[in-house]
């Protein structure tokens, strides 16, 4: 079994991550939510990032969990700990219990408090969730998720949930309810963490108290008003205090129970969640069922938690690990729901470890174990017994996969997308924090952002006066913060500045930009197609700071924020957006552009070779947005009178993936151009 556990590791490592790949991923979420709370501190709620993607996970359908909460409301287990806040600052809620299951309660108004502390307006905003028990107000879940869920775009109801979208990307917004205190009702957790985790992690988890999230138990007799109690926050620490053979033991749970237990299964009939599963992995490491954990064990941790989730099948009963009387599965694995679930599972129980064939991801692991033996399986991140050449080439993906992390994390901080000063200075209060590598550099990203936003939306907002010694300061500060951007960010932020040169007639000087531009992407082209180029060229920048070169050397889409518009060209695309969302443009599309809309200006030679570029670019180099890309491509054929072409161009930008949601567009430049053919 060691020989295979230790290939299941290598296996799940390429599929789950290294412990450098969870890091990298761990670290940038974090510095994702301290930036975003920073710049909300002053606002009327913050937010915590939760999920599997925030516990270092990038499996297909990991989920994104944001949950807001009030700045100004806050939950107490008794009366005596309103002590702690002052009065006319807090909007207070007090815990009752009494007629709730384990883990839910109701949230009752503290009247008097509210009313004495000059909260009377506070009090009436909270009132369109109330409801009465006994001359007692209480905010009902339900009511308050209904209102604040009118207010998320395209927001659709699951479970605790509103799903819905932000800046382009999906999430789950679980709304709730902050508590400085930990439940008196979990506090027999803390007197069991005798070995896991560490005592400092058990200080901390406990210091930061609990969150209530707007859902109530299935079973109990106010469900549409009560509140369970989340211990999100306590979950990502545990999370995070877990080895790297723990988190893949977690991992390779959440494997099996999408490709084999609930294969096959209608989404309403899956009883088991990866919520199960990690519960399993808290009990089975707490309790030391495994003396240790380590590669050459996974298989046999796997094993434990399988059997201790067996176990909870056949007595219907899933203790939650904070608070054990809270059974999970009392309101859907229990009675006659436990049979299905207990005799699928029983079938693989029999089968032994060989279950794990069944799945795709795990199954060539198993395999090659099986047809060698005695092959050498190193578990290590960097093997001693590769090449330097090898492990270096190893950290360049790594780093690659940094870059993917720190454009993926823009979506999810959330005041970026309007740009400001107010993220600059957020950037710089945050330089002087402890951080790592990879979170300085995610900060440098941000202040890219903010220097090439600023200037679009200051000459957004900016009439010309007439007042020309204004604009051209204006102006010169503009290119300056673009120049900025540029030297801060990836390289093809330079074309910021040439749509900015472009903008106010510069065609010249743009056309010097995009030139410089296309010296460095063939650079950067030359050097990923050439990997011993390219590991000669990393090595000779890098000098151990592999994050901050590598964002230099790495072209990045170029996002059009539909706050204000960059070209008039595209104004009928950003139009369509909605307010949060971006135009996102592959760069080499955007940079064909550019030098075509700047050459029919100097020089018609260099135009038409321009548009040849964009149409081998779109043809056969894009393998995504390439609705955007072949709606360019059209755009820039219409404006040379080649009506037949643009045509085509549009037709196959609607039979692309909808990726930047321009299809209405679309169809009306088609309709444009059958109008203008038929007065032809």
């Amino acid at each position: 079994m060691q020989r295979l556990s230790e290939s299941v590791f290598t296996g799940l490592c390429h599929k789950v991550g290294t412990p450098s790949h969870v890091i990298i991923r761990r670290d940038v979420v974090d510095i994702t939510e301290t930036f975003t709370n920073e710049i909300l501190a002053k606002s009327a709620c913050s937010m915590i990032v939760s999920g599997s993607h925030r516990e270092g996970f990038r499996l297909e359908g990991s989920d994104v969990d944001i949950m807001p909460f009030p700045n100004n409301a806050y939950v107490v287990w008794d009366i005596d700990q309103a002590q702690n806040y002052e009065l006319g600052e807090i909007f207070l809620l007090l815990c009752d219990s009494s007629e709730s299951p384990p883990g839910y309660t109701l949230l009752r108004i503290n009247l008097i408090r509210n009313m004495t502390g000059g909260l009377t307006n506070l009090y009436k905003k909270y009132l369109f969730a109330g409801f009465k028990i006994n001359n007692n107000i209480y905010i009902s879940s339900s009511k308050y998720k209904q209102f604040f869920g009118a207010f998320l775009q395209r927001g659709t109801e699951h479970g605790p949930c509103i799903n819905t979208y932000v800046g382009g990307a999906e999430f789950d917004m679980a709304l709730c309810v902050q508590c400085s205190f930990w439940p008196p009702s979990a506090s027999s957790w803390i007197d069991r963490c005798h070995s896991w985790p560490q005592p400092h992690v058990v200080e901390d988890i406990v210091k930061n108290g609990c969150h209530f999230v707007a859902i109530g138990h299935k079973l109990g007799r106010l469900k549409d008003h009560e509140w369970r109690i989340s211990f999100s926050q306590a979950e990502q620490k545990l999370v995070y205090s877990m080895n790297h053979s723990q988190f893949l033991t977690y991992g390779l749970l959440k494997i099996f129970l999408k490709e084999i237990i609930n294969s096959g299964i209608a989404t309403h009939d899956k009883l088991l969640c990866s919520y199960h599963m990690k519960t399993a992995v808290f009990w089975v490491i707490q309790q030391k069922a495994i003396p240790h954990w380590y590669p050459q064990t996974l298989l046999e941790g796997f094993w434990v938690c399988f059997k201790l989730l067996l176990r909870w099948v056949y007595e219907g009963v899933c203790p939650n690990f904070f608070i054990p009387e809270n059974n999970m599965f009392l309101s859907n694995i229990h009675g006659v729901a436990q049979r299905l679930p207990f005799s699928r599972l029983y079938e693989l129980y029999e089968k032994g470890l060989a279950c794990l064939l069944s799945s795709p991801t795990i199954r060539p692991y198993v395999i090659k174990v099986f047809y060698n033996p005695r092959q050498y399986i190193c578990t290590d991140e960097f093997n001693p017994r590769q090449s330097t050449f090898e492990n270096l080439e190893t950290a360049m993906f790594l780093h690659l996969d940094f870059m993917k992390e720190i454009y993926n994390s823009q979506f999810v901080s959330l005041p970026i997308q309007s740009g400001g000063i107010v993220s600059l200075e957020t950037v710089e209060h945050l330089i002087g924090f402890p951080l790592t590598q990879y979170q300085a550099v995610w900060l440098q990203r941000v202040a890219a952002l903010c220097f090439h936003r600023i200037p679009f939306l200051i000459f957004y907002r900016l009439t010309d006066t007439g007042a020309n010694k204004l604009m051209y300061r204006v102006d010169k500060m503009s290119c300056h913060m673009l120049s900025l951007a540029a030297k801060f960010g990836c390289f093809s932020d330079t074309l910021y500045l040439a749509m900015r040169f472009f903008h106010t007639s510069r065609y010249m000087k743009a056309l010097s930009i995009i030139e410089l531009t296309k010296t460095k992407f063939a650079q950067s082209y030359a050097m990923f197609n050439n990997i011993l180029v390219w590991l000669e060229r990393f090595c000779q920048l890098a000098r151990g700071k592999f994050s901050s070169v590598l964002m230099h050397i790495t072209p990045v889409n170029i996002n059009l924020h539909s706050c204000y518009y960059y070209m008039n060209e595209l104004i009928p695309e950003q139009s369509v957006l909605k307010r949060s969302d971006n135009l996102c443009i592959p760069p080499l599309v955007l940079l064909y552009m550019l030098e075509f809309l700047c050459a029919i200006h100097t020089d018609s030679i260099r135009a038409q070779r321009a548009l040849n570029d964009l149409h081998d670019v779109v043809h056969f180099d894009l393998e995504e947005y390439k609705d955007i890309s072949w709606q360019i491509l059209g755009i820039c054929q219409q404006i040379t009178g080649n009506l037949q072409a643009a045509l085509f161009s549009y037709q196959q930008s609607l039979r692309q993936t909808p990726r930047c949601g321009i299809q209405t567009v679309t169809l009306k430049r088609i309709q444009d151009i059958i109008m203008t053919a038929n007065q032809l």
